[in-house]
């Protein structure tokens, strides 16, 4: 589908108007207690923080998509930047040389904006449409509150997923950095996040509706959406880029793989050369141009905790761990996805 364009002052009039209905909606909603933010809302089935919540319901009004476009669209936590960093290294690596890669300088949210945060950008329709073909875009949108236009196109939608549990504890150490350098909040004890991811409450939450939407989107429509498993990359990183390769349309040639062009992006991409980078130690990057009147810049290292799997057991306890195991049987086990 054909993206359009409006002059930069009628653009401006409309997303006054967008974001001035949000704050009408938003006001009729469900809401609760809040991880980063204060509260969350429910809107469509799903969580969010108002600032994000604005950037749903922005992009369902605006945002166009092209046939070629490719989105990764996933819960958060769940290996986000990591998938973010290999798919731009993928669909970028004839044009760019390992050495001098913009993922060297910039952070993977830079290079991968997320569609929900342009709407408190400048200008966000204009700077979507200057994109180049295919563009490769981000969103932690469930999928049945995905705007009509990806939907309804031939744009393709990559989906992770993570244990639940590990999401958690990274969910919850994220947040607690949001609460405190943005939103200055007293810290949230982990037994209260645990009692709101439990009953659903987060980014794009509940979990477990969020990834079986993805989930049987895949296995309706393989050809559209690829489901992956964050613990399946880490087990064999090269056969996983290998499959997003080939799906987004760009598959390795025998000539690329025996001159260790999958290698050299799986370096590029891992996790210790990306934390270690002066661009994501020291960087920052910003939630939107001016959100009630404030620039919300934070860190680009709070993309970046340990990257491994498992770590949960070190924080949760045995019941706990339990309790989430028999939640996700109860709401997965009858889909097949297992984690």
């Amino acid at each position: 589908m054909a993206s359009f364009s409006l002059s930069a002052y009628q653009e401006q009039e409309e997303k006054k108007d967008v974001l001035q209905n949000c704050e009408e909606i938003i006001s009729t909603l469900p809401k609760d207690t809040g991880w980063g933010a204060e509260h969350y809302y429910q809107y469509e089935g799903f969580w969010y923080p108002q600032i994000f919540l604005e950037g749903v319901i922005w992009a369902q009004a605006n945002f166009r998509a092209r046939d070629n476009d490719i989105f990764l669209a996933t819960f958060p936590k769940c290996g986000t930047t990591w998938v973010k960093a290999l798919m731009f290294a993928i669909q970028n690596r004839e044009i760019y040389d390992f050495s001098s890669h913009p993922l060297l300088t910039k952070s993977a949210q830079e290079c991968v904006p997320n569609i929900e945060l342009l709407a408190h950008q400048d200008n966000p329709i204009d700077y979507l449409d200057a994109m180049a073909s295919p563009r490769f875009l981000a969103a932690h949108i469930p999928h049945r509150s995905l705007p009509k236009s990806i939907l309804n196109s031939g744009t393709k939608i990559v989906s992770i997923a993570r244990n639940p549990k590990d999401v958690l504890i990274s969910y919850w150490v994220f947040s607690q950095k949001i609460r405190s350098n943005i939103n200055k909040l007293a810290p949230l004890p982990i037994e209260e996040g645990f009692e709101l991811f439990c009953k659903g409450v987060a980014l794009s939450g509940p979990f477990w509706d969020n990834v079986l939407g993805y989930w049987e989107a895949s296995l309706e429509n393989p050809e559209k959406v690829l489901f992956l498993k964050f613990e399946d990359i880490k087990i064999d990183t090269e056969c996983s880029v290998k499959r997003l390769a080939e799906f987004m349309g760009l598959p390795f040639s025998s000539k690329e793989e025996q001159e260790g062009a999958v290698r050299e992006i799986i370096k590029l991409c891992s996790f210790d050369n990306l934390s270690n980078l002066e661009v994501n130690k020291s960087g920052t990057f910003g939630l939107g141009s001016k959100i009630d009147g404030v620039s919300r810049k934070f860190s680009n290292d709070i993309f970046f905790r340990r990257g491994q799997t498992g770590d949960s057991k070190n924080h949760l306890t045995p019941e706990m761990l339990d309790r989430l195991d028999k939640i996700t049987e109860q709401k997965l086990g009858a889909s097949g996805l297992k984690f």
